[in-house]
Formats: C-alpha cells, sequence, structure tokens
C-alpha cells in the first residue's frame, strides 16, 4: 500500500516515484476531483471514497487486502491528510509519498515563517474551535471544508471581537488555477463562496472593546456566562495550576457549573481532552455554550449526578472536584478510576466538605491548602480590603503502595 501526495497541480507536478507508484497500483482510490487528475496511464480500478469518508476505510482497504493499492491525498498526506487513516489500519507504516501541503504553499506565497504560524484546521470539526487560537498578533492559517468557509471565518471573528483581523482566502495551490486575494479585513468582508480548494490567512486583530483573553489559565470571570456557580479566576488559575494539564491527557470535571475549569484544561493545547459531569441540565447547556464561545467545542458534557454518572467514562489523567463532594462514595469512585500517577484535586467553602478533603488527606496524603483571596473595595471615602469566601483545597498524586505498606492477604 502506498499513500500519494497530489497537489493541484496534478499529475504535471508529481515526481517520478509518485507516478510509478499510480502506474503501477491495481487499486487506485481517491476523491472524484483527485481520482480526475491521473491519466490514462494509471490503468488500476478506481474507487471514489464515500461519505463520510473515515468510518469507509477500513472496509475499503480489506475488501481490496493482497492488491497494490495506492490511496490519493491531498498534498503532505500525514499533515491532517488521510495518511493517518489509513496507517492506524494498516497496523504498519504505509509507503508515503508527500507532496508539499496547501500550508506550504500559503507560507511561501505570504512570506510568513511557518514555524512561527499557527495552523487550525475546520474540515470535518466545528468553526468554533478557531476561537481558541484567537490571539492579538498572531498568524494564522486556517484550513477550511468548503466554499463557505471563509464567510463563516469572518463571522466567527466578527463575534469573538477580532473583527480588524486582516484576512486572505488562498485558492487552488500550486496549480494552474491558483489565486490570492485582496487584503481585507472580517469586519469588510464581503466576498461571495470561491473555489471550495481554499484556506484563508488570519492576520490576529483585537477590537479595542473586546475582553481580552489570555494564554494560560485564569480567564476573566465576565468571558463565563454562569449563574453563580463558577470557579473564581484566581482560584481557577491556582487548582489549574495543581492539576497539571499535558498534552492529550483527559480531565474528569465534577460538578461543572459554568465548565470553566473543564475549558481552560482544554485551552492548555490542542490535544486537551475533558469530560464534565453536571446535574442540573440548564448548567449543562450552559456549559456547552461557553466551551463553544471559548474554542472548545470538544468539551463532552455529561448530564448526571456523580458518582452514578462516572460509569463507562473512559479513564481519567486527572479529575477536579468542584461540587458534590458529601456525595456517598463519590470521592473514592474518583481516587479508584485514577491511574497511577493521576492527579486529583478538589476545592470546598463548606465545614462538612473539608471534612471529607481532612480524611483524603490522611489516608493519600498530598497538599491540603486554603486559598484567600480579598478585592479592594470602598469603605466610605476610602479604600479596604474586602474577603472573598476562603477555599479549601486538596491536591494529590495517586502512586502505588510501597511494598512495606501491603497487608498480609496482600502479600
Amino acid at each position: 500500500m502506498t499513500v500519494v501526495g497530489i497537489g493541484a497541480d496534478g499529475w504535471e507536478g508529481l515526481p517520478g516515484a509518485s507516478r510509478t507508484a499510480l502506474r503501477e497500483a491495481e487499486v487506485l482510490i481517491g476523491a472524484p476531483r483527485q481520482l480526475e487528475l491521473l491519466t490514462a496511464e494509471c490503468a488500476g480500478e478506481r474507487i471514489a471514497w464515500p461519505s463520510p469518508l473515515r468510518p469507509a476505510v477500513p472496509a475499503l482497504l480489506t475488501a481490496h487486502s493482497g492488491r497494490r493499492i495506492a490511496v490519493l491525498a491531498s498534498g503532505d498526506p500525514m499533515f491532517y491528510g488521510i495518511g493517518r487513516a489509513v496507517a492506524e489500519q494498516a497496523g504498519a507504516a504505509p509507503r508515503v509519498l508527500p507532496h508539499p501541503s496547501s500550508v506550504s504553499y500559503a507560507a511561501a506565497r505570504l512570506g510568513w515563517p511557518q514555524e512561527e504560524t499557527e495552523v487550525v484546521t475546520l474540515v470535518g470539526r466545528p468553526a468554533a474551535r478557531l476561537a481558541a487560537a484567537l490571539h492579538e498578533g498572531r498568524r494564522l492559517l486556517v484550513l477550511g471544508p468548503d466554499a463557505a468557509a471563509p464567510a463563516a471565518i469572518a463571522a466567527l471573528l466578527r463575534d469573538r471581537g477580532f473583527g480588524p483581523s486582516r484576512m486572505r482566502v488562498l485558492e487552488q495551490l500550486g496549480g494552474p488555477a491558483e489565486r490570492v486575494s485582496a487584503v481585507t479585513s472580517a469586519d469588510d468582508w464581503r466576498d461571495p463562496p470561491g473555489d471550495p480548494l481554499n484556506l484563508v490567512a488570519v492576520e490576529c486583530r483585537r477590537a479595542p472593546d473586546a475582553l481580552r483573553l489570555g494564554a494560560v489559565p485564569g480567564l476573566p470571570d465576565e468571558a463565563y456566562e454562569h449563574d453563580g456557580q463558577l470557579t473564581k479566576r484566581h482560584v481557577r488559575a491556582a487548582t489549574l495550576g495543581a492539576l497539571a494539564p499535558g498534552p492529550g491527557e483527559l480531565l474528569w470535571d465534577i460538578g461543572g457549573g459554568s465548565g470553566s475549569v473543564a475549558i481552560e484544561w482544554m485551552r492548555t493545547h490542542p490535544s486537551c481532552r475533558a469530560v464534565t459531569v453536571e446535574r442540573d441540565p440548564r448548567r449543562a447547556e450552559r456549559i456547552a455554550r461557553n466551551a463553544g464561545r471559548l474554542g472548545v467545542p470538544g468539551l463532552r458534557v455529561v448530564t448526571g449526578a456523580a458518582p452514578a454518572a462516572l460509569a463507562g467514562l473512559p479513564s481519567p489523567d486527572a479529575v477536579f472536584i468542584g461540587g458534590g463532594l458529601t456525595a456517598p462514595g463519590l470521592l473514592d469512585a474518583c481516587w479508584q478510576a485514577l491511574p497511577d500517577g493521576g492527579r486529583l484535586v478538589a476545592n470546598t467553602v463548606t465545614l462538612e466538605s473539608e471534612a471529607v478533603l481532612a480524611g483524603g488527606h490522611r489516608r493519600y496524603g498530598g497538599d491540603l491548602v486554603r486559598l484567600a483571596v480579598a478585592h479592594a473595595a470602598p469603605v466610605g471615602g476610602f479604600t479596604g480590603w474586602r474577603q472573598a469566601m476562603p477555599v479549601t483545597q486538596w491536591a494529590v498524586q495517586k502512586t502505588s503502595p510501597k511494598p512495606d505498606n501491603l497487608t498480609g492477604a496482600d502479600r
């Protein structure tokens, strides 16, 4: 099996090795647009991908196992391309013959250093995920799924307070029909839909009155829609610091409230995942809105009461308990779900829940701290400190018991 990258320049743009692989293939699989780029020299059976594409990959490849297969991909197959799905199905790395990606072409046309330019794909993904990448002065290349993508991107930029951002649309890069639009702002975007094979270059500019959202945990409380059930900014920053998210890790956020901890966990890295459990259906809907607004629409929201609602969830790397600590069996269920090395952080403001945390601290160790925040406020004609309710936080990392600590039955 060979995966061959092909660009908008078609057969003429392919190097010799790619042409040979396509000529020798008994089966040629690709999008109709890609198959049409091949010449009559490629005599293999031509099969167009069905829609949806990804679920069809295993059956198609299995059906033609034992034959010489060439899979066509746009540009670089291993850069947001079909190469990943083929490799996962094949069980071993297939032979891959890449072509310059549309991102490489775009960086060359714009004169942007590729290593300093963030790439966001909206192909098969919600447009809302672009919001997490919006920061003043950042350069983005956004891979669009269709001809309507530039207009959708412009609308999102306006909605998120980045209407002054500069946009250019690059179509059919590397081919005879290549086109690069004039620069315009998202506020002024009026162009009709163009070619479906496009990407959008964005130079981020924040509107003067837009709320500034940083790249680290501790977003302003005003960034969230909430009914008062919100882990406040300074405590939230300390909580995320204790949870210590890493790329690709999964968080259970129990008692989601507004979803702020799970959302900011996911914003730390595009590969971070989270499940938030919230028993109030209205709050669960609000969490989903906050997640979409802040660029992490992939946040999974489970409506139900823990610990029952935890059944069947994938194993977490970390657990945050922001509510429901006194529910029977909740703390034990979370502890048992954690793998060795997993982290648990729990916050509370009540004496009853403090007793639960003190018991956990006695059994498992970790750090038990009290976080106190005061805000300056008017006191007559002067200024004084207004104390918020102190938050007790327990943070612990799960470790396997040492042999000396095992009971006789365990031995």
